[in-house]
């Protein structure tokens, strides 16, 4: 096992923290994890106090874009234990954005051995109440001091951890994307790197204005089908089955779309990995075919779709029921995560 340096903050900050009034992504746990590579070698591996970072103005990170990242969730159990959900494919699809982005991949034993050991130094971080989750943050920037166009030689890798509320608290209104494009063919969609987020903030920007939550992003060649949304996987119900753009260059392939497929095809329901075009969208909901339309990701796990607009026309769909398929597979993810049900798909890794 990896050696780990630890180095405890002197006083920790929990008390500066409202906890009945968390705001996603602005409060942070007193420690992170830090290890340097260099040399060919990932080294300095430790755990110390959350804080600023100092490099120069030439690091290559903030010139060409090497950065990654993961997010994933710890939940608190009634039991009091300490559960994450499906951590290791986390680790998995970090390593693969890593290999397209020409980054080095995180060994199993800092990435999830180190998480392991933050997240006992960190425990009473994670919420009790519920709808609240530890939110975890793994990230690999370049930090070589050098302005030329070529792969660093030196990254650092970080987690943080963030005790979060719920992403959204209410229906979304989405808006479909037919000018700007999120991904291409042969590009970098299929990865979480920091260039595929920023690239979406104007447009999402442009649909915020105009009263939506987020935008459903288009095939990049013809604008016709449907892909993701701008932080989440998309899924719908189609004359009851439930269908879902098929992962690839363009698409991310979330641990949360995942499992859901997988409960879908537990529960004997049809799931159709395939794609949907805008206009069968459009008609399905108007006919009754298209009866849920909902995100899926690990920020918001599911979050339920209210309107749809396209060419300057919302299309409403159904008010969500419990005996949605969607609710019903919201409990069912969140019963598992919590620990309330059996794992018998060994989903869940306890700290």
């Amino acid at each position: 096992m990896m050696q780990i340096e630890i180095k405890p903050i002197a006083q920790s900050r929990i008390n500066e923290v409202d906890f009945d009034h968390l705001v996603f992504g602005r409060s942070f746990a007193d420690h992170m994890l830090v290890a340097d590579y260099a040399d060919g070698v990932w080294q300095k591996v430790s755990i110390q106090p959350y804080g600023p970072l100092s490099y120069q103005p030439a690091m290559m990170s903030l010139h060409y874009g090497q950065a990654i990242f993961e997010g994933m969730k710890a939940y608190r159990s009634k039991q009091d234990d300490i559960l994450v959900f499906r951590p290791e494919e986390n680790f998995k699809r970090f390593n693969k954005s890593a290999l397209r982005m020409c980054m080095p991949e995180v060994p199993e034993e800092i990435f999830l051995g180190g998480l392991r050991q933050l997240l006992q130094m960190d425990k009473a971080w994670v919420p009790a109440k519920e709808g609240c989750s530890l939110y975890i943050r793994p990230f690999m920037f370049s930090t070589d001091e050098y302005v030329g166009v070529s792969p660093s030689n030196t990254y650092k890798f970080i987690i943080f951890l963030c005790p979060v509320g719920s992403y959204y608290a209410k229906p979304l209104r989405v808006r479909v994307e037919t000018e700007y494009i999120r991904a291409a063919k042969g590009g970098v969609g299929f990865s979480k790197n920091a260039g595929n987020y920023g690239g979406s903030l104007y447009p999402t920007q442009e649909a915020n204005k105009a009263g939506y939550d987020q935008i459903i992003w288009t095939d990049a060649a013809t604008h016709q089908y449907v892909e993701e949304a701008g932080t989440m996987n998309l899924m719908f119900v189609v004359n009851g089955a439930l269908v879902t753009a098929p992962t690839g260059d363009t698409i991310l392939d979330g641990v949360t779309r995942k499992s859901v497929l997988q409960i879908a095809k537990d529960w004997g329901m049809k799931v159709e990995e395939r794609p949907l075009s805008v206009k069968e969208l459009v008609e399905g909901i108007q006919s009754g075919a298209v009866t849920e339309a909902f995100g899926a990701g690990t920020a918001a796990v599911i979050a339920p779709i209210q309107v749809i607009a396209f060419e300057g026309i919302d299309y409403e769909l159904p008010a969500r029921k419990e005996s949605d398929f969607s609710s019903k597979v919201f409990h069912e993810i969140n019963h598992i995560r919590l620990g309330e049900v059996a794992d018998t798909r060994q989903w869940i890794w306890k700290v």
